[in-house]
């Protein structure tokens, strides 16, 4: 529930109260306070993935931070954790604005016509989304209104995940928006970000924006079809133009012609399928295809070549226009992709993809496919996958950002994937697996990339004999040489949900069975690890080669060995390790290590073996911080940290609740709801105060996560509590003693209690303070067996 104006003004932090108390007497009260001598967020410096010279993507775009940009609103993090809305943003930094005349400024440091920004905005109570805007407002400019939704993000659950708020699990919190200023804006041109209404959203979080110089719309080919004026596609959108295009292509294949989309955004409903054509656009910031079927939700925009089993597609060429669809929800068997089917001989260049399921999956048999100089953002799975038989292929000079899954992969499921490139890619924060992997795959290369920000389950590079269809019986395992060479990998690897420890930056998988090839790790960084920097899992991993590397910060260990294999060091220098013995290893002498010349910091004679995981220590570019880690690893794990979680998920959502009292209309079974923004609010001024929940059978409770209303609105406070169990609800027994617990909106207002595992059907939280507010307070009480 929505709390009375006088509690949200008393939790509010002191700059949001200001800000609400002047936005009261209107407008020009608002304008006073954005006219105030700007300050700086004031960020903690990280490294950033855009600034590796000679790595990466050429992009064209000029990237600002918004932690380090002019404001007065609240910067947050740097926080790693999962399900906090600063771990899923571009170095762990943002800023959030909760009132009107909130904004962040950027200065340009280069000419720019268009600008696109990273945000985010609170899910709506019944998991749709909600739609607002925020002005965008150029020097003293009048202020352009650009539309931001929360459409797109915000899923739940076990994979392949859901909308609904009532599960656990909220994550994919950020989308991003562009808009085009209408002139070239000069070097030193301020640009605000401002909010001027929460009647919509009553927060915006910030989290970059990256400015560009845009070239004109490039013009129709000469010889070239118009979509519009020779097919009568509509470039206003109001209709559909699906058959319209598909048949301007029809025509470019049959007369040998290029097909040209002219500048519009055009309604597209299902595949435009392509064969032998040349699909060009006006340019991406111009030429737009979008669009959904209205009654077949199965059925989207994309630009497929033809299924192998009819024969493939080939001589196709994808240029200059995006792709910005209309997915919303993860379905793995529909084909809602920017770009798929079967293409060899062919290109796809400067293309946008955004808000499909993945960019481009493409499922061979095919060859020589190539992706370049395009942007993918904001989807539901993958980046890019190359799934089944395709060789000779390559992804160069792209950049990805915000994928659902993978973000460039390769997949060799029952056909071999041989000789395929990644190369002078960035992607950064893929929000469920790894930045760039290959599953199985003959003699592939992963160079010259620049990972970072890995969110969970996951690693920045995985090389693996993972998922089905990768073994050696059908020559799909990892095989032949896999060169990963010059690349840099910038805060990766992260926390599995599922086995709950920390995976590696780099980290390699013999699950289906050992890999045994040769794999050259050169010339490489890794920086500031979540986890460790190198790991091993799930099999045995033969063959690594690692030659002239730079790890500088991790977690917990250089290197982390939970499986058997054999490995070369030279020249691998590392600092910064959490942990002051840097090997965590316990399978003995089943990993056998060979060391070159030229190596320190990474060695132990003996490594540790402990049984428990470490809190991690996070550098974030020189100044620690500390995450919290589960510390009872399963000890023989057996699942992909993809599949979904098996435990059986919060046991206290829906059960009955009683209470010792409570406040106004905020009752104890607002806790138990599955809605983080109702709560329950204890009798005022009158501790102890209990909420004691009924979980309908004895169960061995392991953890309970307590949560204050996520909104900036609460502000920071501790509350004393202790835990008890009974089997019956007459006699409790202590399984956590009384303690602080500290709720921060940074944090995501998120505590969790560790607990003995103790069999209980009823749980009693007892509170005895609360710097906060006279009450104990919580908006969901959940309980776990893991």
């Amino acid at each position: 529930m929505t709390p009375p104006p006088k509690r949200l003004l008393l939790r509010r932090s002191l700059s949001a109260s200001l800000s609400l108390a002047l936005a009261a007497f209107g407008t020009a009260a608002a304008v006073v306070l954005s006219s105030a001598p700007p300050a700086r967020a004031a960020g903690v410096p990280a490294p950033s993935p855009l600034a590796v010279p000679g790595r990466g993507a050429t992009v064209p775009f000029k990237e600002q931070e918004a932690e380090y940009a002019a404001t007065n609103g609240t910067l947050i993090g740097p926080n790693r954790l999962y399900g906090t809305l600063p771990s899923e943003a571009s170095g762990r930094q943002a800023v959030t604005l909760d009132a009107v005349g909130e904004y962040v400024e950027f200065t340009l440091t280069a000419p720019a016509n268009a600008m696109s920004f990273r945000y985010s905005l609170p899910d709506s109570a019944d998991g749709t989304g909600r739609d607002a805007s925020i002005d965008v407002r150029v020097g003293d400019g009048a202020p352009k209104s650009v539309p931001v939704t929360s459409k797109y993000g915000w899923y739940y659950g076990g994979y392949p995940f859901n909308n609904n708020p009532g599960d656990t699990n909220p994550h994919h919190f950020y989308d991003e928006a562009r808009t085009m200023f209408g002139s070239t804006l000069p070097i030193g041109t301020k640009v605000r970000l401002q909010v001027a209404s929460t009647a919509a959203s009553p927060t915006f979080t910030i989290d970059l924006a990256d400015f560009e110089q845009a070239g004109a719309p490039v013009g129709r080919p000469s010889g070239a079809l118009d979509v519009v004026s020779d097919f009568g596609a509509d470039p206003t959108g109001a209709t559909d133009s699906t058959g319209r295009i598909q048949a301007a292509v029809d025509a470019g294949r049959a007369q040998g012609k290029e097909v040209y989309i002219p500048q519009g955004t055009f309604q597209v409903r299902d595949h435009i399928v392509v064969d032998k054509v040349t699909l060009r656009g006006a340019g991406p910031w111009y030429s737009v295809l979008t669009g959904r079927d209205p009654s077949n939700r199965s059925k989207a925009v994309g630009v497929y070549g033809k299924y192998a089993a009819d024969g493939g597609s080939t001589d196709v060429t994808l240029k200059d226009f995006a792709i910005i669809g209309d997915i919303r929800e993860r379905v793995d068997n529909d084909q809602v992709n920017a770009i798929g089917g079967a293409m060899s001989n062919s290109v796809v260049d400067n293309i946008w993809m955004q808000h499909t399921k993945c960019g481009a999956w493409m499922d061979g048999p095919m060859d020589n496919f190539t992706v370049k100089n395009s942007r993918i953002l904001d989807q539901t799975a993958d980046g890019v996958n190359f799934h089944y038989g395709v060789t000779n292929s390559t992804v160069t000079n792209t950049f990805v950002r915000n994928t659902g899954d993978d973000g460039l992969a390769m997949w060799a499921e029952n056909v071999p994937n041989v000789k395929n490139k990644f190369t002078f890619n960035t992607v950064i924060l893929p929000i469920l697996a790894n930045n760039i992997v290959t599953y199985g795959g003959k003699d592939i290369t992963i160079s010259d990339n620049v990972m970072s920000d890995t969110i969970t389950n996951g690693g920045g590079l995985h090389v693996a004999n993972r998922y089905p269809g990768v073994n050696s019986g059908r020559g799909t395992a990892v095989s032949g040489i896999t060169t990963a060479a010059r690349n840099t990998l910038i805060r990766t690897g992260n926390n599995d949900f599922n086995w709950r420890f920390g995976v590696g930056a780099i980290w390699f998988s013999g699950l289906n069975e050992p890999i045994n090839a040769t794999i050259n790790i050169t010339d490489t960084e890794i920086l500031d690890s979540s986890y460790a920097a190198i790991h091993l899992i799930e099999g045995a991993t033969n063959g690594l080669h690692f030659d002239n590397v730079r790890i500088d910060g991790a977690g917990t260990y250089a290197l982390q060995i939970q499986a058997p294999g054999t490995a070369t060091f030279t020249n691998v220098v590392a600092t910064h390790i959490a942990q002051s013995n840097p090997i965590h290893n316990c399978v003995g002498s089943g990993f056998q290590i060979t060391r070159g010349s030229g190596n320190s910091g990474w060695y132990a004679d003996p490594p540790v073996c402990t049984g428990t995981w470490p809190d991690p220590v996070w550098t974030n570019g020189g100044v620690p911080g500390s995450g919290t880690d589960p510390t009872d690893p399963p000890t023989d794990p057996t699942d992909p940290p993809t599949d979904p979680p098996t435990d059986p998920g919060n046991l206290a959502l829906g059960r009955p609740v009683t209470e010792s009292g409570h406040a106004d209309v905020y009752g104890a079974a607002n806790a138990v709801d599955g809605n983080a923004n109702s709560y329950w609010e204890s009798t005022n001024h009158a501790f102890p105060q209990t909420i004691t929940v009924d979980l309908g059978a004895p169960r061995a409770v392991k953890r309970v996560v307590l949560k204050l209303p996520p909104a900036t609105a609460w502000a920071t406070r501790t509350q004393t509590l202790s835990v008890s169990g009974s089997p019956d609800n007459s006699s409790y027994s202590s399984l956590k003693g009384s303690a602080d617990y500290v709720f921060d909106p940074a944090g995501g207002n998120t505590a969790t209690v560790a607990l003995p595992g103790t069999s209980a059907r009823y749980l009693r939280l007892t509170f005895t303070a609360n710097t906060g507010w006279p009450a104990g307070q919580l908006s969901e009480l959940e309980v776990y067996t893991s």
